[in-house]
């Protein structure tokens, strides 16, 4: 795709998230319908789907030929990368929306035949959007974003999921040992962009594909590393156990963890 064309794109698909924004936040003033998907702590609401909804139907416009990954089932059945995909998570950190307002993502993630090629992190309350790709460089509300410090993992605050930590999937708790300390946030999104900003050294969570593809595209454009936990390279159409680090605290989790 031409740099033009994809800047283009990026420019539009960064004005289709602040419009949803803009709906998101009109809609948190009212009451909410709140369904439980496989868990009383794992929740959609009607903004979830109208929003999902919302960015569909733009992308559709954008790139009709495309398949739509959305985590509320309002896109594609999507069984391979090949072509133009987009992932879509409307609501990340839906927990956090309902009983909070604050704390929650918007993400967009945009491949090419498996490539990484545009990734978008909203961070609704902060009003902090993060959105590029490999050919475009980051940009956090069009400021350039410099490369986070590769810190080692004793040197940086760790981005940890607290089910993980709680029971200690993945060596979790010698991980969160190691470094300064562990954030839980419960917003992948959100614990992603501190990643991509410098303020965590990594993240470490069970994520599903919308949960990452975003962040995968962002944090690999910034020399971060993006693999499972065990250093094998991510499945953009299974879940897993993924981490997102600086490459120092990579080598030192993967220590751990095996």
């Amino acid at each position: 795709m031409a740099i033009t064309t994809l800047q283009q794109l990026n420019d539009t698909v960064q004005g289709l998230l602040q419009e949803a924004r803009t709906h998101v936040l009109a809609q948190m003033g009212t009451q909410l319908t709140v369904a439980q998907k496989t868990s009383r702590k794992d929740l959609v609401t009607n903004v979830d789907k109208s929003n999902e909804d919302f960015l569909v139907h733009g992308l559709r416009q954008l790139d009709p030929h495309a398949q739509i990954l959305g985590e509320e089932g309002l896109g594609d059945n999507v069984t391979s990368m090949a072509g133009h995909v987009w992932i879509v998570d409307p609501i990340d950190g839906t927990m956090n929306f309902v009983h909070q307002r604050d704390h929650f993502a918007m993400m967009i993630g945009y491949y090419i035949d498996g490539e990484p090629t545009l990734g978008y992190i909203y961070d609704v309350m902060a009003d902090r959007l993060f959105a590029g790709g490999p050919e475009l460089g980051v940009t956090v509300n069009s400021k350039p974003l410099k490369a986070p410090a590769d810190l080692a993992l004793a040197d940086g605050l760790f981005g940890a999921s607290g089910p993980l930590l709680i029971h200690d999937r993945y060596a979790m708790q010698a991980i969160a040992h190691a470094s300064l300390g562990p954030r839980i946030m419960g917003s992948a999104g959100i614990q992603i962009s501190q990643v991509l900003a410098g303020e965590l050294v990594g993240y470490l969570s069970y994520l599903r594909p919308w949960d990452f593809a975003a962040g995968r595209v962002l944090a690999e454009t910034l020399g971060l590393v993006v693999s499972q936990v065990d250093g094998k390279p991510v499945n953009m159409l299974s879940s897993g156990a993924v981490l997102i680090a600086t490459k120092s605290a990579q080598r030192a989790i993967l220590t751990i963890v095996r």
